[in-house]
């Protein structure tokens, strides 16, 4: 039964990327476009996921750790850019 649910889930979370890049090239304003990249990070971290699941290994979840972190900052960051134009005061 996974040997079904991981490559469906993988196709789905792959076109959910593609649905998310193109929200960030074609978004009508600033924070949707930040919105989009903060949902592309999610997304990745799934895709890094299900790839640790259909590989049976762990190194990738330590991967998906570091890209939960950084997507968390640069979130932030762009966040905080948006609203005020600078980032370290």
């Amino acid at each position: 039964m996974l040997s079904l649910a991981v490559p469906a889930a993988l196709l789905m979370v792959a076109a959910a990327m593609a649905l998310n890049l193109w929200r960030v090239v074609k978004g009508p304003d600033v924070t949707d476009r930040i919105l989009a990249l903060d949902t592309l990070t999610i997304n990745a971290i799934a895709l890094v996921l299900l790839l640790d699941i259909a590989l049976g290994t762990l190194v990738y979840f330590e991967a998906a750790l570091l890209l939960a972190m950084m997507g968390f900052v640069g979130t932030v960051a762009l966040g905080k850019f948006v609203l005020g134009g600078d980032i370290i005061e």
